[in-house]
């Protein structure tokens, strides 16, 4: 089966370089929500569909150079989509994640997601806490995002604007970017049997409310914005995260994410801070907080910023609390992490 790039597309695609991001830029009108137009000192350039979901860039107001890539040199124009997969390797650049994205065409690994983190033998310590690695590693213009292991080594790559599907990947990409990969769709009722990205496809873009009053399994987390006391300075967002089903929740059948044909959302999220209680679009990774829950929200590890990394648990069920009650609950509070440079590279 073969894709060729849609029209909304056929046009010469300007890099802006060293604005961390892609500017698409074409004759299609603006495209943001209200809370978008809230993101401080930078202003949000258009937003194209690329497959059924929506890559939203931020440009910033500063003069940037640019190179222009002409389409007609595409590589993925008339690509096989069965065979593209059959002899898959991921993307190599920037550049090339992005003319993958124009076709719905993934850039990162494609392998099934178990609901739980890989297991490490090693994680940095530091006074019996957790390290969260505090270094940033960007390239080509602040579009790619090199990731470490725990040791500080070399892991893999994320690029702006690519697809990626499973936790190291996404968790990765949405603390360097701050924003979601391009297989993202913020419409829970999108159907992967109408989106170009197929069985690819993922769901959920939101706001996160943190209400700790209404959901009271749920711990809090940190310095999340508290509409009833206005105390907390971050808007958190969740995003789904596709695993091959739950075993710890019974309300969510233990089925795969997207099967190609059907979506079944199950209970695993990435919950993330995105903006400041004013607006402002949070741009400094080591501001950031990305938290993972696989059991809908009763308990959370935060990301550490580097493969595999995830912190300690804490929430309802550690607390020893009855899954998603609002009698019998005792969340576990957030725990500390101390911040590290770890990169070794």
């Amino acid at each position: 089966m073969k894709k060729r790039l849609p029209a909304i597309l056929s046009l010469t695609v300007s890099l802006l370089f060293p604005a961390s991001c892609f500017d698409f830029s074409s004759s299609v009108s603006e495209t943001s929500s209200l809370s978008e137009n809230a993101s401080g000192d930078s202003s949000l350039s258009q937003s194209i569909e690329t497959g059924s979901g929506s890559s939203y860039e931020e440009s910033s107001s500063e003069d940037s150079s640019s190179y222009s890539i002409d389409l007609t040199s595409d590589p993925y124009e008339d690509v096989d989509t069965d065979e593209f997969y059959e002899n898959y390797t991921p993307a190599s650049s920037a550049e090339d994640a992005l003319y993958r994205s124009m076709h719905s065409l993934m850039s990162g690994s494609i392998e099934s997601q178990d609901q739980k983190p890989d297991s490490l033998s090693y994680q940095p310590m530091s006074s019996s806490s957790y390290v969260r690695n505090s270094g940033s590693h960007y390239d080509e213009g602040g579009n790619s995002y090199s990731v470490c292991d725990a040791y500080g080594d070399y892991a893999f790559t994320v690029y702006k604007g690519g697809g990626y599907v499973t936790l190291n990947e996404v968790a990765a990409y949405v603390y360097a970017f701050g924003d979601v990969p391009a297989n993202y769709d913020e419409d829970t009722s999108s159907n992967p049997r109408k989106s170009g990205w197929g069985r690819y496809l993922r769901l959920n873009h939101s706001y996160f409310t943190c209400n700790t009053e209404k959901y009271k399994y749920e711990p809090l987390l940190p310095d999340a914005y508290q509409s009833s006391t206005g105390e907390g300075n971050k808007l958190y967002y969740e995003i789904d995260v596709g695993t091959t089903g739950t075993d710890c929740d019974p309300s969510y059948a233990a089925v795969e994410y997207n099967d190609g044909y059907h979506i079944t959302r199950g209970a695993a999220r990435i919950v993330y801070t995105r903006y400041y209680s004013s607006g402002a679009r949070i741009s400094d990774p080591d501001e950031r907080y990305v938290f993972y829950t696989y059991n809908h929200y009763n308990d959370f590890q935060e990301y550490l910023n580097y493969e595999a990394g995830f912190g300690e648990m804490f929430g309802n069920v550690t607390g020893g609390g009855t899954l998603s009650s609002n009698t019998d609950c005792n969340p576990t509070p957030y725990v500390e992490t101390v911040r590290e440079n770890i990169y070794a590279f």
